[in-house]
């Protein structure tokens, strides 16, 4: 009597548990229809979402507005858009018609422009925000991969080099000089779970992007993810552009003597003193007791090694999502920073002028790496600074206007 009690007890206490379960699985599926079913987010197929009607009536009636609101001209969207159809479209189902691969394209783009919350871009486009929080990091990979061969290549001849080389030349009167490096740290706002890990001097939470830009903004050489924590000379140390130097693998053309000149010294990078003085790296003389003649020199380098900054400062205003603290995990933090990179060579390439002008251009992007750097040295990096001093106060390498440069700012 007492066992067949227990029997139908525990008999009733089942029944009860797999009623609730039944309900629990009940009420997620009625969430999941009232979440595909909201009216106003269906009317995005109307064409009624704001970005869709409106990048429509910019198209027609204002290219130049268009322009800024996605960042790049028609031509370019649609051409990125073949570009990325096919990693980006997703089928309809027998539940709700697909996010199309052009209206998936138009929110990130939107989104890495201003920085917006995935709530508000639901707002606008009629979609909801955990459909948007899913593919903005899948466009995002798929626009760096369908990009990165082709318009983030680092160059791999000495041809290539050279044209760079003759460039910063012609533009910065800098010569035998094939790229401006620097870093910047992209913050972001870190899940409980990463601790100090990624926590820099700052006080924020960030990665780093190590970059290096040609003479016409163009990125020729990026590392993204490194933890905020790691000092900057811990960056380029573990950076394959610091083995590269090393080993001989980028390829650079045969010393050369400066114009002028006779000793014929590497083609180098010009960097700040956030990086070490190296047979291939050159950066300011250190600010204390110097000569006018260094003072020249380090002019002379600031003025061109403003190429990185003033790319770093076109990326940052064009994608303003880099501006401020990014609210999504790191490796998506990395996502987006590859895309926005990959972008920015993009419209480089297809555009002949700067974009800058196009938008704000006096936001800064001042996350810079803390100013640390080794002091392992060697006496050939100090002879080659010398003969770029020497050049640079020469009849040969002299500027008419540096003296009063120098003069007016007190260096």
């Amino acid at each position: 009597m007492i066992i067949e009690r227990k029997l139908i007890i525990c008999t009733a206490s089942l029944i009860v548990m797999l009623m609730i379960e039944i309900k629990k699985r009940r009420e997620k599926i009625i969430k999941k229809k009232r979440l595909w079913t909201k009216k106003w987010i269906e009317k995005r197929g109307a064409g009624k979402g704001i970005l869709n009607m409106l990048n429509e009536e910019l198209l027609v009636e204002d290219p130049l507005a268009y322009r800024n609101y996605l960042r790049m001209n028609n031509t370019t969207f649609e051409k990125l858009l073949g570009l990325l159809s096919n990693k980006i479209k997703k089928q309809d189902t027998q539940f709700r018609e697909s996010i199309s691969a052009r209206c998936r394209l138009e929110t990130t783009l939107r989104f890495l422009a201003t920085g917006e919350t995935f709530r508000s871009l639901m707002y606008s486009t009629r979609i909801h925000e955990s459909s948007i929080s899913r593919f903005v990091p899948e466009v995002c990979e798929a626009i760096y991969s369908s990009l990165k061969d082709i318009y983030l290549k680092t160059p791999n001849s000495p041809r290539e080099w050279l044209k760079i080389a003759k460039e910063f030349e012609e533009i910065w009167q800098f010569p035998n000089c094939i790229g401006a490096l620097d870093g910047k740290h992209i913050t972001f706002r870190p899940p409980i779970s990463a601790g100090s890990y990624y926590y820099n001097y700052k006080g924020n939470h960030s990665i780093v992007l190590l970059a290096m830009c040609d003479a016409a903004y163009k990125f020729t050489y990026y590392n993204v993810g490194i933890n905020g924590r790691i000092s900057d000379g811990g960056v380029f140390r573990e950076s394959n552009l610091r083995k590269a130097l090393d080993d001989g693998s980028l390829n650079l053309p045969p010393n050369q003597a400066l114009p002028g000149r006779t000793s014929e010294i590497p083609f180098v990078l010009i960097a700040d003193d956030a990086f070490p003085l190296t047979d291939r790296i050159m950066k300011p003389y250190p600010n204390r007791g110097l000569t006018d003649s260094q003072k020249i020199f380090n002019y002379r380098l600031c003025r061109a090694r403003r190429m990185i900054e003033n790319s770093f400062g076109i990326l940052a205003n064009r994608f303003r999502i880099l501006l401020n603290p990014i609210n999504l995990s790191p490796d998506k933090v990395e996502q987006i920073s590859l895309a926005c990179l990959a972008l920015h060579n993009l419209l480089v390439s297809e555009n002949s002028q700067p974009y800058l002008e196009m938008e704000d251009s006096h936001v800064p992007f001042s996350n810079k790496l803390n100013n640390q750097a080794g002091n392992r040295t060697t006496t050939r990096a100090h002879n080659i600074r010398n003969e770029f001093k020497n050049y640079f106060n020469s009849a040969n390498g002299a500027v008419n206007w540096q003296d009063t440069a120098v003069r007016r700012s007190n260096m």
